[in-house]
């Protein structure tokens, strides 16, 4: 048997770009390295050597077009090659739209297999990696994913070395032995700049989602604005944990702050796991050489099985469409940059399998049009490809709120999305869900037709060692606040109601779960899982049609009762109550119901008190303070 030292080997193989790429003949089929890590010199010297060639097909993941063989691919009219995407973008953008036909959709965790099982044959992949190490290994840096199992399984490769490839640890690694062709040739890796996002929409958004991560959570992080701003959220959390298909500067970001050390992940803990880098020079510097840093195959990072094998794994997808029962669509956009079919399933399914798990899926509620801004939320999907389809759907968030879709019926989940729909657009939407039988007939959307989720109103506390939310009510609490009135002893609903009780019927409950947040305004209590918690108290603010005050009236739970839930709930009403311009609050009770009394006296303003009909009237304007 021959054998060669690898040195030598090495510089036998080293050829111009254009002795390399010369290798490659008329129909054949050449994969070219994904994402940030393409091998531009390569790309560029194929792209001059296309008049040679005919029925070449090109095989890629993503790719930035630094050579256009696109423009390509238009100018021959496909004869002289043709473009098969494995593409995490949208067939509706301009210059992919022209050959969506060749676009091939399916989970990254599926490629490798594609490749290694000779399923599609690849006759030459073009890669680019570090220089070799003392041992002969090249890594592959910033583009593991597919990349590895085309270098692998392709029958002849070529590896542009690039001593600005940052060595990066895990499965990245090939050797010179096992690659036929070597092109020194030096360049800057391709960047890319920070996602742009609407301060306010993907801020909000941001902080919605973080308040769903606990400390010690596993993230999955895209490359699009909503997961950025999210990111910015999540500064305050501690123990936090990446495994995930991108690994962006965002993360560098957290992680040089410490917010993440995946000491908790339960599955390659003190690893942030990835399989492809997109960012800054600067990220790719970090990346260099980090022994805190695994990238491996897609097949190994999009595998649901791995992914549930993390502790509290949280994947943050963002959607382009969602349609009201809950199917989602992925295409991209300006605001999303990259989506698609590609890895958003094995995610969505992984994270839902992980120990105290959860699927978040984001959406701006808007896109800008050509006559004005277009719903995102839609009453059906229509053409669009469904990426996840709504039984596998939980978490949806867009600036207007969160909801929890799991075990929700069709009409529920048709409340719940339009909810996160923006105001102008939610009548229309609901009228749509009517005319498919979605919602009954008799319901209404009632205040929360343009009503804005004051998110600034949300609290969490601890009580005798249950996590509580406090938080304005929503349109898809109503279930939730019936069962609260109905499990109240009778005598405190007497004492809320003032009579005897036994019927609350869905548009009394209508009146607290869909309100306007600045006329009207109720606040829950909830104890137990986001979407499926239980409804221990409710405070709730009415602005009275004669005056400008507003009423107020509180029911709690036996179980609740004397914790200091109706403090809370009237600082906050009152909060809210001024910076709505009304003038004051005013409270009606029985002269037994000492505790009202004295809780409304707790109020920093002067309360008047006077006795209608057996009855005290409690009041206090904004602008007279206590003494």
């Amino acid at each position: 048997m021959h054998t060669q030292y690898w040195a030598d080997s090495y510089v036998e193989k080293s050829v111009t770009p254009q002795k390399a790429i010369s290798h490659i003949r008329s129909g054949q089929m050449v994969f070219i390295g994904s994402g940030c890590g393409e091998p531009q010199k390569l790309v560029q010297t194929l792209a001059e050597s296309t008049s040679r060639l005919n029925g070449l097909e090109i095989v890629r993941l993503f790719g930035r077009e630094t050579a256009s063989l696109t423009a390509i691919a238009d100018k021959t009219s496909d004869t002289s090659i043709n473009i098969r995407s494995i593409y995490l973008g949208s067939a509706e953008t301009p210059r992919i739209a022209k050959h969506k036909r060749f676009i091939t959709p399916m989970n990254m965790s599926d490629v490798p297999a594609l490749f290694t099982t000779r399923k599609m044959p690849l006759n030459v992949a073009l890669v680019q990696v570090s220089p070799p190490d003392d041992f002969g290994w090249m890594s592959l840096g910033i583009s593991v994913d597919v990349t590895l199992a085309a270098a692998q399984s392709a029958d002849f490769v070529i590896a542009q070395v690039n001593p600005r490839m940052p060595r990066i640890m895990g499965q990245s690694f090939i050797h010179v032995n096992d690659v036929d062709a070597i092109v020194h040739h030096e360049e800057e890796l391709l960047a890319v700049p920070p996602a742009k996002f609407s301060p306010e929409a993907a801020i909000t958004m941001g902080k919605l989602i973080a308040r769903q991560i606990e400390d010690g959570s596993t993230l999955q992080i895209n490359i699009d604005a909503a997961s950025h701003a999210t990111v910015q959220a999540l500064v305050d959390k501690n123990d936090l944990g990446i495994h995930s298909q991108f690994l962006t500067d965002d993360v560098m970001h957290l992680y040089a702050r410490g917010n993440v050390n995946n000491r908790k992940k339960g599955f390659n803990e003190g690893k942030m796991v990835a399989s492809m880098a997109i960012g800054s020079h600067n990220l790719y510097e970090f990346l260099n050489d980090n022994p805190a840093v695994d990238f491996h195959p897609s097949d190994y990072v999009n595998n649901p099985f791995n992914i549930a094998r993390n502790n509290r794994m949280v994947s943050l997808n963002v959607a382009q469409t969602i349609d009201l029962t809950g199917q989602v669509s992925a295409e991209a956009s300006s605001t999303t940059r990259y989506a698609g079919v590609s890895g958003t399933p094995d995610f969505v399914r992984g994270a839902r399998q992980s120990p105290g798990g959860k699927s978040i899926i984001m959406i701006f509620s808007t896109t800008p049009g050509e006559e004005g801004h277009v719903s995102n939320i839609v009453p059906h999907i229509g053409k669009k490809a469904v990426v996840v389809p709504r039984g596998d759907v939980h978490y949806v968030v867009s600036e207007y709120g969160a909801v929890n879709l799991f075990g929700k019926s069709l009409q529920e989940r048709v409340v719940a999305m339009i909810s996160l729909a923006h105001p102008d657009f939610r009548e229309e939407l609901f009228e749509h869900a009517k005319e498919q039988g979605l919602i009954g007939a008799q319901r209404s959307l009632g205040e929360a037709e343009k009503a804005v989720y004051p998110v600034r109103l949300e609290e969490t506390m601890t009580i005798d060692g249950n996590e509580v939310i406090i938080r304005p009510s929503k349109p898809v609490d109503g279930r939730r606040i019936q069962e609260h009135f109905y499990n109240l002893a009778k005598a405190d609903i007497f004492t809320r109601f003032f009579h005897e009780k036994t019927v609350f019927g869905i548009s009394e409950v209508e009146s607290r779960s869909h309100v306007d947040y600045m006329q009207d305004l109720a606040l829950v209590a909830v104890v137990g899982e986001f979407g499926f918690g239980r409804v221990v108290a409710i405070g709730e603010s009415m602005r009275l049609k004669n005056s400008n005050m507003a009423e107020v009236a509180f029911s709690v739970s036996k179980d609740y009762q004397g914790k200091g839930l109706g403090k809370i709930f009237l600082k906050k009403l009152a909060l809210s109550a001024r910076e709505n311009g009304i003038a004051g609050l005013m409270a009606t009770t029985f002269p037994s119901n000492t505790a009202m009394i004295k809780l409304f006296k707790t109020l920093p303003y002067k309360v008047h008190t006077k006795y209608e009909d057996g009855d005290v009237v409690l009041s206090c304007r904004f602008d007279e303070l206590a003494e």
